[in-house]
């Protein structure tokens, strides 16, 4: 009863800090995705003016797994409490059999991070524990906040978390903006392991995910733009049936960002 109640306060503070952002629909945005033949939505928030920009709004607010983008929050969860010395710490990673021959051998967040390794990550969520997860993610305000009850689960790609886009942006708005109970260094701890690429003044951090069942698999890029003193926090959701479609998800993003004048 106690979990039912902090979950609709925490949903109830998310409407309202979205609410009070004004959104701009930004329909021009389509030919990014219709020149790569995806199916999707991108949101960023402008800080100078506090303007959501959401290309196809009804999907932006639909809530699917969050796949290997939840390798941010289980990062910082990772760091901050200590269950990873740091991003240089080698992990083993189990033993087990995975679908990438690639993950299945010990490495650092830093490589686990760059190879999305479900192995090395799954790990970290072991070490963490199921309390702890839960109480970040409430303090988080992550999606619909739900791990399950077994640990042993990869939650984040078989559910039942689940997240928006409109939430990724709202959590990592929260995130570069110091508003997460989270110590500094953690916070530059998970820049290293999210960086991208540097344009001119600009940086850009973020993480793919890809999940789902064959024909309907979900695909993401999130992360931020660091550009004049400020965070632009954008995620891009797209319905991905192909390896070959996995590949435009940033290079749709980056587009989008361009569009827009902030990358």
């Amino acid at each position: 009863m106690m979990r039912s109640l902090l979950l609709a306060v925490s949903l109830f503070g998310l409407v309202a800090q979205l609410l009070a952002q004004k959104q701009v629909e930004e329909p021009g945005l389509e030919v990014c995705f219709k020149k790569r033949g995806l199916e999707g939505c991108f949101v960023v928030l402008d800080p100078r003016t506090e303007t959501l920009h959401v290309y196809n709004p009804k999907r932006a607010e639909e809530r699917f797994l969050p796949a290997s983008t939840f390798k941010i929050p289980m990062a910082l969860i990772g760091l901050d409490t200590g269950a990873v010395r740091d991003v240089d710490e080698v992990i083993p990673y189990g033993g087990t059999k995975e679908w990438m021959k690639e993950w299945e051998r010990d490495m650092n967040l830093k490589e686990a991070m760059k190879l999305s390794n479900v192995a090395i990550f799954h790990q970290v969520a072991k070490r963490i524990g199921l309390e702890r997860l839960k109480t970040h993610l409430t303090a988080f305000k992550y999606g619909n906040e739900q791990t399950g009850e077994d640990i042993g689960r990869r939650f984040w790609l078989e559910g039942p978390m689940e997240i928006s886009a409109l939430g990724q942006v709202d959590f990592l708005r929260r995130l570069t903006a110091g508003e997460l109970p989270l110590k500094k260094e953690t916070l530059e701890a998970v820049k290293v392991l999210t960086f991208y690429e540097t344009k001119a003044d600009a940086v850009i951090y973020g993480k793919t995910g890809w999940s789902g069942t064959k024909g309907d698999q979900i695909g993401w890029w999130v992360g931020w733009v660091d550009k004049g003193g400020r965070s632009y926090p954008f995620a891009l959701n797209a319905r991905i049936p192909s390896m070959e479609d996995a590949k435009k998800r940033i290079p749709t993003a980056l587009e989008c960002l361009e569009v827009l004048g902030i990358w």
